[in-house]
């Protein structure tokens, strides 16, 4: 099969399109055939080993590879059709197109990829497209859980820093479905695009320090790894909540010890991605692909992540055209 692979690394040129031997599925697997792949932060930050909290670093180096990387094809959410089942796979059957993740087995860079049968893998929203449904399990996911965890009420005043990132457009909308009044930080040209999403209000934080407004909110979720977030917790209303989706140390000290403060690794199930593609179904969440790139312009498509200058999730399609 074909596969973007690769080997060292380093800038988005290390990646090269070549043949690798195609996945063979277990008893209790399933074999899938990739239509797109979502290229993901994570997929830049894991080819390149840079990471924006860095206390990850020394684990990530040792589970992924100290010199060079042990698993040489990356992508963990994609979206395609099951060609065949291991014999003791029940839940699916050959032909299904399916969505979701491969953990931390990756793989969605191939043609075709290896799942067990209990992975966060569900049927693909019947209204979405493979490329748009490739762009809905990291940031839907992740939003659904840290909405649902923020407990939202309708009314209540939502922050969402970096809004116009996977997770973040994913959340904008999920908190709009709660009947959130939605206020979302990030670069202008972003304004437009999250705007359509649900959000009420924008920020532009390369001329406005949110933390300086003297606003207030029942609910700030802040995406951004580097951010003030002593002074975003600051503007919580009495009884808010405060979730970070990208802590560093400090902010998971805080987390123990104050109830305001909500920490977590979002959980990654079927039912969740059940629930997403009732949502999309329902127009609840739309689709939030910015550009779809072949394989062959791989490297493009991380320069785009990296650049921070997209409005939604790229995704590259994998196969032929």
């Amino acid at each position: 099969m074909k596969a973007i692979v690769y080997t060292r690394y380093g800038d988005p040129d290390v990646l090269h399109v070549t043949d690798v031997p195609t996945p063979v599925p277990g008893e209790r697997e399933l074999l899938i055939r990739v239509r797109a792949v979502e290229a993901t932060k994570s997929d830049c930050e894991l080819r390149g080993f840079r990471f924006p909290v860095k206390w990850l670093w020394l684990p990530l180096r040792l589970a992924i590879g100290v010199r060079r990387p042990r698993r040489h094809i990356l992508g963990g959410y994609f979206a395609g059709e099951v060609v065949s089942v291991g014999g003791r796979v029940t839940r699916f059957a050959a032909g299904d197109p399916v969505y979701g993740g491969s953990g931390l087995r990756l793989g969605g860079y191939g043609e075709y990829v290896v799942v067990p049968e209990d992975a966060a893998i569900a049927p693909k929203p019947r209204t979405m497209t493979f490329a748009e449904a490739a762009a809905v399990p990291l940031g839907g996911l992740n939003a659904l859980h840290f909405m649902r965890r923020a407990g939202i009420e309708p009314g209540e005043r939502v922050l969402i820093n970096g809004a116009g990132g996977s997770i973040g457009a994913h959340a904008v909308q999920i908190a709009h479905s709660m009947g959130a009044h939605v206020t979302a930080v990030d670069h202008a040209i972003k304004e437009e695009f999250v705007r359509s999403l649900g959000a009420s209000d924008f920020i532009d934080y390369t001329t406005i320090d949110v933390t300086t407004t003297g606003r207030r909110f029942d609910v700030v979720f802040d995406m951004v790894a580097r951010s003030a977030s002593g002074r975003l917790i600051g503007m919580l209303e009495p009884g808010g909540r405060y979730l970070n989706g990208n802590p560093r140390l400090s902010v998971l000290s805080r987390g123990l010890t104050s109830r305001s403060v909500i920490v977590t690794f979002a959980p990654e199930s079927r039912e969740d991605l059940a629930d997403l593609a009732e949502m999309i179904e329902g127009r609840a969440v739309r689709p939030i692909v910015d550009r779809v790139y072949p394989m062959a312009e791989a490297a493009e498509a991380h320069r785009r992540v990296e650049t921070e200058q997209r409005l939604g999730a790229i995704v590259i399609a994998i196969g032929d055209p």
